[in-house]
């Protein structure tokens, strides 16, 4: 008798490698997860708009429509700009990890990588992802409210997205190569252009607006 592996989730993969593609498609489905796939980013937009899944792993570059901008979009539309992504890319520069994670990717890992912290990557992402949902259908409170016209740089809201994530400056500091008084001055400055008091009404406003 065959054993069925327990369902942990859904995840679209986003990539134009074939054989790349049919690996981790093989291997993830192991882990217990329903795999879609799409070959550029073009395509995965179409099917985002049926099927909702619980996570999304891209390659960056594709033809037609390359990873940043397809994280852009999906980051843009309501309906799904909640989905966490995870960029497996060859690009190893500190640019390239600053531009996917500020375009909107939860996590940026550089190919080749370790298949376990790839299952790490995504169980931690999927937590996040279900913590962040429950409290907002949780919250009774009112709204945290900025002065109109308010707008974050890219920078800042890849800052802003971490801090509502719960990670910590130091661990902000490391995701992003970066140093932890670099990002204090980011949260700093965020709060004096928001009049808000603290990271966790920072955290609030972010997740409140959808812009987590």
């Amino acid at each position: 008798m065959a054993l069925e592996i327990e369902t942990k989730g859904s995840i679209l993969l986003v990539d134009d490698d074939v054989n790349f593609v049919t690996l981790m498609t093989g291997y993830l489905a192991f882990q217990g997860y329903q795999v879609t796939t799409a070959e550029t980013g073009t395509e995965a937009i179409a099917l985002l708009g049926d099927v909702k899944p619980d996570l999304i792993i891209s390659d960056i570059v594709m033809p037609e429509m390359n990873g940043y901008v397809f994280a852009e979009a999906v980051r843009q539309s309501p309906e799904i700009n909640w989905i966490p992504i995870i960029f497996l890319s060859a690009r190893d520069q500190s640019q390239d990890r600053v531009r996917g994670l500020s375009a909107g990717a939860t996590v940026y890992m550089v190919k080749p990588f370790e298949l376990e912290e790839l299952i790490a990557q995504i169980e931690s992402a999927l937590r996040s992802s279900q913590l962040m949902r429950e409290n907002r259908a949780k919250r009774t409170e009112a709204k945290i409210s900025v002065p109109p016209g308010v707008k974050l740089t890219n920078t800042e809201l890849t800052v802003a997205r971490l801090v509502a994530q719960g990670m910590s400056n130091l661990e902000i500091a490391q995701r992003l190569s970066a140093s932890k008084r670099t990002i204090e001055s980011h949260i700093s400055h965020m709060l004096k252009k928001t009049l808000l008091s603290n990271r966790t009404e920072l955290s609030r406003w972010i997740i409140e607006n959808n812009m987590d």
